[in-house]
């Protein structure tokens, strides 16, 4: 019967096989699967703050994003809310993602107005 070895990384060879189930659409099973390992570990170094891929600068500031104020929803409503008429005083928030968010109720517009950049 043949023995297993037990493969040895290199920190670099780690901090490589992290970063690269960073990219968008990969998995990490694919690419354990890459390099004929448990997804486990993968996972295992992924936890670990020597290994695991940096998060970009750009995620590290809290940063304002756009905001368009509308009369009335610009998207027309699906089936699901077919029919539903809007209340007054319903905030909706589109994401790019395609997600959207609606508020409805009482809220504060000044409270609303401290929350916008300056």
């Amino acid at each position: 019967m043949a023995r297993r070895t037990k493969r040895l990384w290199t920190d670099e060879e780690k901090r490589s096989i992290c970063l690269q189930t960073t990219a968008p659409g990969v998995s990490v099973a694919r690419v354990a699967q890459r390099y004929a390992m448990n997804a486990n570990l993968n996972f295992k170094w992924l936890r670990d703050p020597r290994y695991a891929p940096e998060a970009p600068a750009e995620l590290d500031e809290a940063c304002f994003l756009p905001v368009e104020i509308v009369d009335r929803p610009i998207h027309d409503d699906s089936e699901a809310t077919a029919g539903a008429v809007p209340v007054a005083g319903t905030i909706e928030i589109d994401a790019v993602s395609g997600h959207r968010l609606r508020i409805s109720g009482a809220y504060d517009p000044e409270a609303l107005a401290l929350l916008s950049p300056p």
